[in-house]
């Protein structure tokens, strides 16, 4: 399959955010994808990850969030406790307000574009993207029709705008994959989303990979665990389909 990418920038309230895109030569208009990246930012790895999702016969979209700070790349093959720092001091300079404004953005440029599917869009995100994910969702309830977040961050909080408290404004369907072993997502929030999941009566499925740690999803990690990792890319597709389609 042929593949179109491009390297764009969408005018956004705080900016000029860059963003890449890529989705199939034929077969168009293809439903659209927003890719929200983790914390250690724009590089080769999460464009992989989005032309994979792209193959499966999607417009995805993956934004630089960290735009206002200009332009940041980590060597993430090199990171050690001094890049540690600044990429989660980075990564607190962006909440899901900002994001939010950012993702109105991104659907105003892609309602402009004609490679691009009208209605029903979906939305996935990595690490401290759960909580962007599940934002978005709530936020773009007719808009988003699917939304996936893999051990995802700050979904549940002792905010009073914590996403887990608004989850019966979504409409969507969700998937939801956590690790056994994660330091940022506490193991006591899993059953607090779970029960407010189905309270709020949201669709979803929520799953918890058995041996796994965070950042099991990403090929480039130590910690990469392949049979996790594919039932959760498998998962995925199945929604997207299920939704999209």
């Amino acid at each position: 399959m042929q593949m179109i990418e491009d390297e764009i920038e969408i005018s956004t309230k705080h900016g000029v955010m860059p963003a890449f895109v890529c989705y199939p030569s034929e077969g168009g208009p293809h439903p659209a994808i927003i890719f929200y990246m983790d914390a250690p930012g724009i590089r080769e790895e999460l464009r992989n990850m989005a032309r994979r999702y792209a193959r499966q016969g999607y417009y995805v979209i993956l934004p630089d969030l960290y735009y206002r700070l200009g332009t940041l790349r980590f060597d993430t093959h090199r990171r050690n406790a001094e890049m540690s720092v600044v990429i989660r001091t980075v990564r607190d300079s962006i909440d899901d307000a900002k994001i939010m404004d950012d993702t109105a953005a991104m659907f105003g440029y892609l309602d402009g574009q004609a490679e691009v599917k009208p209605g029903p869009a979906a939305v996935v995100g990595y690490c401290m993207s759960g909580s962007f994910v599940a934002a978005a969702a709530i936020h773009f309830p007719d808009r988003i029709a699917a939304a996936a977040s893999f051990y995802g961050m700050r979904i549940v909080t002792d905010k009073d705008n914590s996403p887990h408290k608004s989850f019966d404004k979504i409409k969507g369907e969700l998937y939801l994959a956590f690790a056994e072993e994660d330091p940022v997502v506490p193991a006591e929030t899993l059953p607090v989303m779970k029960a407010a999941l189905e309270k709020a009566g949201t669709k979803h499925e929520m799953e918890r990979f058995p041996g796994t740690h965070h950042g099991f999803c990403f090929v480039e990690r130590e910690i990469y665990d392949r049979p996790a990792a594919e039932r959760a890319w498998s998962k995925t597709f199945d929604l997207l389909a299920r939704t999209l389609r």
